[in-house]
């Protein structure tokens, strides 16, 4: 047994690109753990920057001196993300103040429905485990709202935060746009001369996450836009708040869907009851969650994702157990990373010198 590790350890580790591979992701996990909060920007930046590179790319082709096009790219999605906010905070703010002010009447409705199963359904259910129910219930509804209030309480010292990042991050999105070329020659520079597979995974990384970042953009904002129209035509209250939730919960894949659906329909069973309307909006909300599982995301993500359901489930309670939001929302492209890192170490181990006479390849 021993013999077998120690011809795998020799096989795997003895080419010196792979332990420059390896040492690079060592380094990089303990950076972003110990300093991704303050790295938080730059990464915003990078991601902005992805983003944005193609069109940037595009215009540059065209003969546009790229500086002149970072500039116009740069601008133009700040129109759009300005307009965009203008246009959507107001009302999302208001339904979530008129959503938290009925709250109270749905959990009450709730209440009144739970007390009549004891008597409708004398032999399945008893009286007192709906009491138990309600009691938890109502002990964990007063815990979240006094952790929403700390949350806002404490959110008021991130303001000045959140003012230098919207200064900062526009800057370093188009440093990083304009001198795109030179940053990856300095890179490049940094990395050692045993960059085989650093290479060889950086390459493939590259492409995935641009092409995840972009679809994923495209994805929400189809999603959340077909959801809140959907919503809307049917009359459903709080219709563009519920659309925004479910074109954001597309960044947990399958676990975002699930949990989603529970104030969906609890939105929807207050409103309506269990009416023919009831049936129809989750019916018309079903068909555009198989939409998006079956047509969007296999268009969009054809060439970024090729992760079987279980591994995707695991990488989002992994990374995101590790790095929050932004670990969910990369979970996918993580993931692919590990799936690339495994294939290349898994592949031959190519000699960068020519072979001496006598000697056998591996």
């Amino acid at each position: 047994m021993f013999g077998v590790f120690d011809r795998w350890y020799k096989r795997k580790f003895s080419d010196p690109n792979a332990m420059m591979l390896l040492m690079l992701i060592i380094v990089t996990t303990v950076v972003l753990l110990v300093w991704g909060g303050i790295l938080m920007p730059v990464i915003v930046a990078a991601i902005i920057a992805y983003l944005l590179d193609w069109p940037v790319t595009h215009l540059h082709k065209r003969g546009i001196n790229r500086t002149l096009a970072t500039s116009i790219t740069l601008i133009i999605f700040i129109l759009i993300s300005i307009l965009m906010l203008v246009g959507l905070v107001p009302i999302i703010s208001k339904q979530s103040v008129n959503l938290v002010q009925e709250l109270p009447l749905i959990w009450d409705s709730a209440q009144k429905w739970l007390a009549s199963l004891p008597q409708k359904y004398p032999d399945v259910i008893e009286v007192d485990y709906i009491k138990n129910t309600m009691a938890t219930v109502n002990q964990r509804i007063v815990g979240i709202g006094q952790q929403v209030i700390s949350i806002s309480v404490s959110s008021i010292g991130n303001v000045a935060a959140l003012l230098i990042y919207m200064i900062l991050v526009p800057l370093m999105v188009f440093f990083m746009l304009k001198d795109k070329e030179l940053f990856l020659k300095s890179i490049s520079n940094i990395l050692p001369n045993e960059r085989r597979l650093i290479t060889q995974v950086g390459e493939e990384m590259n492409l995935q996450i641009a092409n995840y970042i972009r679809g994923k953009v495209i994805e929400i904002l189809i999603v959340g836009g077909v959801t809140s129209a959907a919503f809307t035509f049917m009359d459903l209250r709080y219709s563009l708040l519920l659309g925004v939730l479910v074109g954001f919960s597309v960044l947990i894949p399958y676990i975002g869907a699930a949990v989603v659906t529970i104030p969906v329909a609890i939105v929807a069973l207050f409103q309506f009851g269990l009416t023919p309307e009831f049936w129809y909006l989750m019916l018309v909300y079903s068909i555009i969650q198989a939409l998006d599982g079956n047509l969007i995301v296999p268009v969009l993500f054809s060439e970024a994702v090729s992760l079987h359901p279980l591994y995707i489930i695991i990488a989002v309670l992994v990374f995101g157990g590790m790095w929050g939001f932004w670990g969910v929302f990369f979970a996918i492209p993580l993931a692919t990373l590990v799936k690339a890192v495994i294939t290349a170490w898994s592949s031959p181990i190519q000699v960068d010198v020519a072979p001496e006479a006598g000697t056998e390849k591996i």
